[in-house]
């Protein structure tokens, strides 16, 4: 029996143990898309106790809690901090196969020196340690950053943001890791939601221009986007249900616009034409400016809407949506390419479904400007475990360029999420490795360091062209 998350943890076979201690294991961390709040991190943020660190805004756990039968009083309720850790430790005890069980103990070994197993029997003693951990200086916000070797850091802010932190920890000499925006534009594309008149309202104060047509709402955008790129940005990210093609011509475009701005409602097809000509538009804006787009699709969002009401947005009622047409997705990326204007893309999909169909398209739109230049971003979300990473890395492998990978992110809200790169990585040599001891790829560890090195850091500075 092999003992429980040593150092070995996840690494099955020799090669896969020298791939990750002697090479991954001492790469850095570059954390290209994240939800982090950089307030936190210009203000160097201290946490009072682990409560706050895990539970804080974690729908992971949330989810995993209520599916252990917790009252919501503990989960986003006025639970004291330390009943809601209590009862989190109580069912995280019994979280046999899922990720969390790992994530958590991980993040208790990396950043607490615990290497015990969190249980409602230890769950007092654990308190305990964490937070007397956290009263030291060492773990503020900005310590956590530096103890996890991060270089970089890409947050995900709206047009209509001010960038003040961003600009704050820029001025900032005495904190050397980069904090960047990544523009997040999906506020200005979903025409069908019931406050989208509000936030063009104020899309057009900050940015100084009038919207009233889909022509200055492209003309607001490009300031917005010239305003980005003064503070460093060189990445997009969009939130989709799927990526949609429906083109339309400019005139009904126009008309679509002018129509959400009275009282006729518009049809499923005004809503795709609209979305279709919006992402044209800032696919060849993203182009133009060498920045990266990243497309996450297939979710069905806010499913349990009693909760939803009470609750809001991102709180665990999420899941899988399968309607992706992968078709839909090339005749998108195909409408860009013809134009010239097709940027850097990663395409991730939380539909595991979908990996073969996404590896099969990267190949149609790749060339020699950039090594992989379209990409299938890391296992998202519901599958940022070791079967969906596995399978992510094999359908990678088997119909792309795994070695030109951009590898892993954390897509998180917690400073303690940076063990994900870890877990990653180890799933990463595991496979690898066992490619190697099988006979299926040459004990070359010249090459094979390149490959492990490359996908667990490098790539990814290439490919964005940060300036590290």
């Amino acid at each position: 029996m092999k003992p429980f998350m040593d150092e070995n943890f996840l690494l099955s076979t020799p090669t896969a143990q020298t791939l990750y201690h002697e090479y991954a294991e001492k790469a850095p961390v570059l954390d290209y898309h994240c939800h982090i709040n950089p307030q936190e991190i210009a203000q160097d943020r201290h946490f009072d106790n682990i409560t706050q660190v895990w539970l804080g805004a974690d729908h992971y756990k949330w989810r995993f809690m209520r599916s252990c039968g917790v009252d919501e009083y503990y989960i986003t309720g006025d639970a004291p901090d330390k009943e809601k850790f209590l009862k989190w430790a109580e069912v995280l005890g019994k979280a046999i196969g899922n990720p969390l069980f790992h994530w958590s103990h991980l993040e208790l070994q990396r950043y607490f020196g615990y290497h015990g197993v969190l249980n409602k029997n230890t769950a007092e003693e654990v308190w305990e340690l964490c937070n007397a951990k956290l009263n030291d200086p060492s773990m503020s916000v900005r310590s956590l950053i530096k103890q996890s070797n991060v270089t970089l850091i890409c947050t995900t802010d709206d047009p209509v943001d001010s960038l003040e932190w961003h600009r704050q920890l820029a001025e900032d000499e005495t904190f050397d890791v980069k904090v960047l925006p990544a523009w997040r534009p999906d506020k200005a594309m979903n025409i069908e939601k019931p406050g989208y008149r509000n936030y063009i309202k104020k899309l057009s104060e900050v940015s100084g221009v009038d919207i009233y047509s889909f022509a200055t709402l492209k003309e607001a955008l490009v300031k917005r986007m010239d305003f980005f790129a003064s503070m460093g940005c060189t990445v997009s990210d969009h939130g989709l249900e799927y990526v949609m093609y429906e083109p339309a011509t400019d005139e009904e475009i126009e008309e679509i616009f002018t129509k959400r701005f009275s009282v006729k409602k518009l049809t499923k097809a005004d809503e795709l034409k609209f979305k279709t000509a919006f992402m044209l538009f800032v696919g060849s804006e993203y182009s133009r400016r060498n920045w990266v787009m990243q497309l996450h699709f297939g979710v069905k969002r806010d499913n349990n809407t009693a909760m939803y009401e009470k609750l809001g947005p991102d709180t665990g009622y999420d899941c899988i949506n399968n309607h992706t047409p992968s078709s839909q997705t090339a005749e998108f990326l195909n409408a860009l390419e013809i134009q010239g204007a097709l940027p850097k893309t990663i395409i991730y999909s939380l539909n595991p479904n979908d990996n073969a169909s996404i590896g099969t398209i990267l190949g149609c739109f790749q060339n020699s400007s950039t090594i992989a230049k379209i990409q299938q971003g890391s296992a998202w979300w519901f599958n940022d475990h070791k079967e969906g990473m596995t399978k992510q890395l094999t359908s990678l492998a088997n119909l792309g360029n795994l070695s030109g990978f951009v590898g892993m992110l954390t897509d998180s809200r917690s400073f303690l999420s940076y063990t994900r790169h870890e877990y990653f990585r180890r799933i990463l040599c595991n496979f690898i490795g066992g490619l190697v001891e099988n006979g299926e790829f040459p004990d070359d560890m010249d090459t094979l360091a390149e490959i492990v090195t490359d996908i667990s850091y490098n790539n990814a500075v290439r490919y964005f062209g940060f300036d590290l």
